[in-house]
């Protein structure tokens, strides 16, 4: 329990501290890059029932929903008779979230929790969804147990997961370039909470059957992300390991880890642009009857 506890903290001070900082204040980068795993999402939810989950008075819950991208792209296409809600365990992107969603006068709720937790009404939603925001649970089936609770039988979950390390090298290049000079950079370690937690999609679709779904559905696809080349230095030295590091560095360990790591990225820039291909899991599954 006290493992569980310590594991709660680390993940409630991470996204609501610096980290959180650094994606508030580098939202439309952010957006940027995710927008193809934004709009795969979203045609991964209007595919069903002929686009019905999506269709005029649908509930939606998207989890992990960070400064509310996703909720919003799914507000506009549930209408005004549907309703979204955005659960995060981030208030300071939540509170960007709320922003935008009352500048474009977009229909949406946020609450601020950790979803394997929260008492969500019974059998409230007819979709539960989710981009990149369910691989930081400390229990994950007991996380999508709770989900479930939430989803109406029959219910439909639609979520993208980061698939290994090794199908992501773009998202490793700083770390790799950065170890010699960073010697406290946390190692990655499987199944543990975060990016690559959900990499062995055999452990996802047991998780998921344990939880309470069914007719589970695992995809690999591979997305191509861009951002422009001069943010790339402040896209490595805000996210990630190295970024977490880098704000408690003195500057000349700083300047010669830039130099470094910038040099590394070099076969992923094309003129003005840095391009990668992105692995990741779509992964589609429905509320088991009661």
């Amino acid at each position: 329990m006290d493992a569980e506890r310590r594991t709660d903290d680390e993940q409630a001070a991470r996204w609501n501290g610096p980290a959180a900082g650094a994606w508030v204040e580098a939202q439309s980068l952010v957006d940027g890059v995710l927008k193809p795993f934004e709009d795969l999402l979203v045609e991964a939810m209007s595919a069903d029932h002929g686009g019905q989950v999506l269709g005029p008075g649908g509930r939606v819950l998207d989890v992990g929903c960070g400064t509310g991208s996703t909720t919003l792209a799914v507000a506009r296409r549930l209408g005004a008779a549907g309703h979204i809600v955005g659960v995060d365990i981030s208030e300071p992107m939540l509170t960007a979230a709320r922003a935008r969603a009352e500048e474009t006068d977009t229909p949406a709720s946020f609450i601020h929790a950790d979803a394997q937790e929260y008492a969500f009404e019974p059998a409230t939603f007819d979709a539960v969804m989710s981009r990149f925001g369910v691989m930081f649970f400390k229990d994950s089936v007991r996380a999508f147990a709770n989900l479930r609770r939430a989803a109406k039988d029959g219910a439909v979950l639609r979520f993208i997961a980061w698939r290994g390390p090794a199908e992501n090298p773009f998202m490793t290049t700083a770390e790799r370039a950065a170890a010699p000079l960073l010697p406290n950079l946390p190692a990655r370690r499987p199944d543990e909470p975060g990016q690559f937690a959900f990499a062995d999609a055999d452990r996802v679709r047991r998780i998921l059957a344990e939880a309470g779904w069914t007719g589970i559905d695992i995809q690999a696809k591979d997305v191509t992300c861009t951002l422009p080349e001069s943010e790339l230095i402040r896209y490595f030295t805000r996210f990630g390991p190295v970024g977490q590091l880098l704000g408690e560095a003195d500057e000349q360990t700083r300047a010669r880890v830039v130099e470094t790591v910038r040099a590394a990225f070099d076969p992923f820039v094309e003129g003005p642009e840095v391009r990668f291909t992105a692995g990741c899991w779509l992964v589609g599954t429905r509320a088991s009857s009661a």
